[in-house]
């Protein structure tokens, strides 16, 4: 060995040498050994292409939140501008620490309904501030710490038999793709039925009737390249249907009309490094005026947050950890203290930087399909919810129909779990499909959940299959505070 292979060499990492010129030129590959020592790439048979593939993907799906969780929060009161900064901030936080913490290819970032709760219920119907919402959020996140660090989450993840988090995961299958309907605007209101087709025609064709075909479209293009096995086809699928988008708008056949929520998908602009306006929000959380709020109704605030979150969360940790098939066969989930900490610590940072609560987001699941098994996954969603700070506004192009085909296709993979459900034995069957109808009828995970927990638990103990089925006591602690949950909130 010469004395550049000996300066060189190292035990641990891989180097390859090239000659060029009579001379030894040493590549390191220690990069890679970094990222396999620190993500187990090998273990979880994955590689860094894929793992950056589906990370991209899951990154995709979740942009919306960026324009979003803005639009509502400001709502209350708060800078859109300040929220949107303090958004991928809290994203970038949580997502980094679940993939450091956990190992696990899971993306968080600031929930849809908790922050509509936030805005519409506590703020514009209750009356309080938004400083005030923001410290109940931030007091949840305390307690989620607490929760995690004497295993009581992990316990109730536990808890929750195999067959509903089968239920779980194909529930949330539905509400995903019965959400990316709703932002294709494939699915809209109607006053006869709740909800209807859209209608493709009238005055608004150009707009939402043509940004409805090339969802249709986009999906169409996604199953296209995921029946041809086209690593990546999730990605790509939204990558060329928002150069289609870009081509209809060019040639006139799409016209943004922001009265509809359509707008252009031609980035106008690509980077701001304006960032002065997070200060509206940040730290104001410690700023909050208790004064002619009781004690009582910050609680019943804040709880309201915790109860959704937590459900929330597990909800979303059962679904995408079953699609991966990463738990064990006892149906738990290994490592989860790390992946409840990191949504814990999230819920902090969001409130303290400013947004509604922090939480494991669903489309997740989008970078599980494209192959996507550990925190390499997660942590390149986190930094480009990091970048995003920087390129918001290309990013806020991305139009809704685009990301949509994603979501409907993460619902069809999602589906899978249903085999896993018995349905020939109607205490496990009926209960399992009631968590599924909730979910998207709802229009939440939790209430799934706490459907499924009350309806397995009451007809099994009726039933008298109680000591059959070894129903824990803490599933019976949950049943019973679902339903006081109904009964008081």
């Amino acid at each position: 060995m010469d004395r550049w292979e000996q300066f060189c060499y190292n035990g641990s990492c891989s180097f390859r040498r090239f000659p060029r010129g009579g001379f030894y030129f040493y590549h390191n590959t220690g990069g890679t050994f970094m990222l396999e020592k620190i993500f187990h790439l090998k273990e979880n048979h994955t590689d860094v292409k894929t793992e950056l593939m589906a990370g991209v993907t899951t990154f995709m799906t979740m942009a919306y939140i960026l324009a979003v969780n803005p639009s509502i929060l400001s709502a209350s009161g708060m800078d859109a501008n300040a929220v949107l900064i303090a958004t991928s901030l809290a994203s970038f936080v949580g997502t980094a620490l679940m993939a450091l913490l956990a190992n696990y290819p899971f993306a968080l970032a600031p929930g849809m309904g908790l922050n509509a709760y936030f805005s519409y219920t506590v703020v514009l119907t209750m009356g309080y501030s938004w400083q005030l919402a923001l410290m109940a959020v931030f007091v949840e996140g305390i307690i989620f710490i607490v929760l995690s660090l004497t295993n009581v989450r992990e316990a109730i993840f536990n808890a929750i038999p195999m067959t509903l988090k089968s239920a779980v995961s194909v529930g949330i299958g539905l509400f995903v793709a019965f959400v990316g309907l709703q932002n294709a605007k494939l699915i809209v209101n109607s006053d006869s039925t709740l909800v209807t087709y859209q209608h493709f025609k009238g005055e608004t064709f150009h707009s939402i009737g043509v940004g409805a075909i090339l969802a249709l479209v986009g999906v169409l293009i996604t199953a296209i390249l995921l029946v041809k096995k086209v690593k990546g086809g999730i990605l790509y699928g939204i990558l060329i249907t928002w150069v289609l988008g870009i081509l209809c708008e060019l040639t006139g056949i799409y016209i943004p009309n922001p009265d509809a929520g359509m707008y252009s998908v031609i980035p106008t602009s690509f980077i701001s490094f304006d960032f002065s306006a997070l200060g509206k929000t940040f730290g104001q959380v410690f700023k909050t005026d208790f004064s002619g709020v009781g004690i009582l109704n910050f609680f019943a605030v804040m709880f309201s947050f915790l109860f959704v979150d937590l459900f929330d969360t597990l909800g979303t940790l059962i679904g995408v950890a079953s699609k991966a098939d990463m738990l064990d066969e006892e149906g738990k989930l290994p490592n989860i203290k790390g992946a409840l900490m990191a949504d814990s610590i999230a819920t902090c940072a969001g409130a303290v930087l400013g947004t509604s609560t922090t939480t494991t987001f669903v489309e997740s699941a989008s970078g599980v399909t494209e192959g996507g098994r550990t925190g390499l996954t997660s942590m390149t969603t986190g930094v480009l919810f990091l970048l995003a700070v920087v390129f918001s506004p290309l990013f806020l192009t991305i139009p809704s129909f685009a990301t949509a085909p994603a979501l409907i296709i993460v619902g069809f993979y999602m589906m899978g779990s249903a085999l896993k459900i018995e349905f020939d034995d109607p205490a496990e069957g009926i209960p399992a499909f009631l968590t599924i109808l909730a979910m998207p009828t709802a229009y939440s995970i939790s209430e799934g959940i706490a459907i499924g927990v009350i309806s397995w638990t009451l007809l099994n103990v009726i039933t008298g299959k109680a000591k059959e089925k070894k129903i824990s006591p803490l599933m019976y602690v949950l049943t019973v505070l679902f339903i006081l949950k109904y009964v008081l909130l």
